[in-house]
């Protein structure tokens, strides 16, 4: 999975949860290959001697790593999202996919971070607040705050932020 996400290689994920005993579709969400990074991955212990395949490295896809924009609801709680609204939330990402792989990761871990505010109006001392979690994330960086920063104008940039002044920021939905 590292080696796909490393070569553009991702697949689009689609997660469904449906009724066993009627069939009935629950829940599907479309998660795009974009949207999946490094950061999303915990990798898994390798598999026993004795296993057809010994010594195989899997991995789990952390879903909660990955932004709650990016978790595109098709269907939800047994009703379908209107297609509009699945191609809205789609077309607002989709710049994302443009980003070097490098910086996709932080945008996305920046973007995820925000969403775990739960609100659209924030500020920068709320963002700051994950400067810890993010240096998890990155451990190589040691300007995490400055990048913070960075990836909030790249999110400006690509119209999924808006600037407020005074170190605020609203999401554009």
């Amino acid at each position: 999975m590292r080696y796909a996400i490393l070569h553009n290689g991702t697949p689009h994920f689609f997660l469904l949860s449906y009724e066993l005993d009627s069939m009935r579709v629950q829940n599907l969400l479309c998660i795009p290959d974009f949207a999946i990074t490094e950061s999303a991955l915990e990798k898994r212990n390798p598999l026993a001697s004795t296993a057809r395949r010994a010594g195989w490295v899997g991995c789990n896809i952390l879903l909660d790593r990955i932004p709650s924009d990016a978790r595109i609801s098709i269907v939800k709680e047994n009703y379908p999202t209107p297609p509009s609204d699945v191609r809205r939330a789609y077309k607002r990402l989709k710049p994302l996919a443009s980003l070097k792989l490098e910086k996709r990761g932080w945008t996305l871990d920046v973007l995820n971070a925000i969403g775990t505010l739960g609100k659209t109006e924030f500020g920068l001392p709320e963002i700051y607040a994950f400067e810890q979690s993010l240096l998890k994330l990155h451990p190589k960086n040691y300007h995490v705050r400055d990048k913070i920063r960075q990836q909030l104008q790249v999110l400006r940039d690509l119209d999924i932020l808006e600037f407020l002044g005074g170190g605020s920021y609203k999401l554009r939905t």
